[in-house]
């Protein structure tokens, strides 16, 4: 890659990670927000069940959703740095409305289980479960369509205009609007129409830079790949370096939809094992509590790693394209540059969170955030701050092995994580449950940071031997 086309990507890269960040940062406090005037308006309760229907469904969209958001960033982004183009959306619109019919079918045959046992027979809450996940496919499909094409400034309004229409319901509810936990909960179905709405901007970009395209170049390159919205960028770029994507046959096609399949699968168990991490101490503490209202307590505290990890997502989706084209096209320097200095900055910011939690944690979450009377402590909250720092490390590790087409390997480190997670927190190693799932959290996380550390070096180090005379 050229000296000049090098330093274009760069900048490309830190330019959307800035934008991404400034909207996802938003995102992530008006989610925080979101909960806390949640905890605020309803009893214990009720906020207890609108944090367990947005863990339940940030579990299903994440493991069902994020794995074609991240095959069509990777995809997109290999084919663009390769100069290929002219395909079409048709397999990773397979597979997403696959995942979504599992979901509706598994959804409708657990209605009486879900609405009796999990919604403690709130059936409008099933209701919101149901229509939310189902509206998320398209929110999350444009998402990936948006990152791989480095259209970060509408991914950024995306996910802000999701989370300001949320929070407009839980509004509705303290000033007097509306009233009740439907009316509240009611903000997490709307929320993925609403964020919809840039799309059309999107697509009236594009035909923008195709107009300008002609004019410029008589529909060359630039106008190729300004004409995405009819691109499937899944079929050549996951069939591998060298072919020529739908320009070949039906049995390429079908080895596309093999291959997308695959890596969609294994994103899928590291998505499953990232909510796990983040949910399943919510889910065993809820099980097992003789405090009923103690599950929200773990939900809150956890929020502190929830909300930074989102606000990673900016990084996190910036990343993923970039890193790709740099390995597409040989740039091994400045593909571990991009790491190092997330890695640091990540160590840098979590040092100062876990620093502020241990000081000011305890009197911020109990007065300032969430109202509940409860004693937290900060030793256990700067754990979560050390797990969270662990966490966002993992990330980028993350996305550094599913650029160098790992994700087998990387989803056996999250899975390997996930289930000692799990497994700490069922056993009465420490009688409060609290500071169990806190040490688990940054136990499990520290296992996740190593094992994907061991990967990365791995890698390295096959790609330096190849490159060697």
């Amino acid at each position: 890659m050229s000296a000049p086309n090098a330093e274009r990507r760069q900048r490309s890269y830190g330019s959307g990670a800035r934008i991404l960040s400034i909207g996802i940062a938003s995102t992530g406090l008006l989610t925080f927000a979101y909960f806390s005037i949640a905890s605020h308006v309803l009893g214990e309760q009720s906020a207890k069940r609108i944090d367990l229907l947005w863990s339940v469904m940030f579990v299903i969209i994440s493991v069902i959703y994020r794995p074609i958001e991240q095959l069509l960033s990777r995809t997109i982004a290999e084919r663009r740095a390769r100069g290929q183009a002219q395909h079409t959306l048709r397999v990773p619109m397979l597979i997403q409305g696959a995942f979504a019919l599992i979901f509706l079918v598994i959804a409708l045959a657990l209605h009486d289980e879900l609405v009796d046992n999990v919604f403690e027979h709130q059936g409008a809450l099933y209701d919101v479960l149901v229509v939310g996940t189902l509206a998320y496919a398209a929110s999350y499909f444009a998402r990936g369509w948006l990152a791989g094409h480095q259209r970060f400034g509408l991914f950024g309004g995306l996910v802000l205009m999701e989370s300001v229409s949320r929070i407009s319901f839980a509004i509705a509810v303290a000033i007097g609007i509306a009233s009740g936990q439907t009316a509240v909960a009611l903000g997490i179905a709307a929320a993925p129409f609403v964020s919809l709405v840039v799309v059309p901007a999107a697509f009236a970009r594009t035909r923008a830079e195709r107009a300008h395209g002609d004019e410029e170049s008589g529909g060359g390159h630039e106008d190729v790949l300004a004409a995405a919205i009819t691109v499937d960028e899944a079929d050549a770029a996951l069939a591998g370096p060298g072919t020529e994507g739908v320009q070949e046959t039906a049995a390429h096609d079908d080895l596309s939809l093999r291959r997308g399949g695959g890596f969609a699968v294994w994103v899928s168990g590291i998505m499953l094992s990232e909510q796990t991490l983040l949910n399943a101490a919510v889910l065993t503490v809820d099980a097992t509590a003789r405090h009923r209202a103690l599950a929200g307590i773990v939900f809150n505290v956890l929020l502190i790693a929830r909300a930074p990890l989102q606000l990673f997502q900016a990084i996190q989706t910036s990343l993923l394209p970039h890193l790709t084209g740099l390995e597409a096209t040989a740039g091994h320097e400045a593909f571990a540059r991009a790491i190092r200095t997330t890695v640091l900055a990540i160590l840098a910011f979590a040092s100062v969170v876990s620093l502020g939690l241990l000081v000011i944690g305890p009197f911020a979450l109990r007065h300032v955030f969430f109202g509940q009377h409860f004693t937290y402590k900060g030793t256990g909250l700067a754990l979560i701050g050390v797990g969270m720092g662990l966490h966002l490390c993992s990330g980028a590790l993350n996305q550094a092995a599913l650029a160098r087409d790992r994700a087998r390997a990387a989803a056996g480190c999250w899975l390997l994580a996930a289930a000692l997670f799990v497994a700490w927190m069922l056993l009465p190693a420490i009688s409060e449950q609290l500071l169990r799932a806190e040490v688990g959290y940054a136990g499990a996380t520290a296992v996740l940071a190593l094992a994907l550390t061991a990967l990365y070096r791995q890698g390295t180090r096959q790609i330096e031997a190849r490159a060697a005379p």
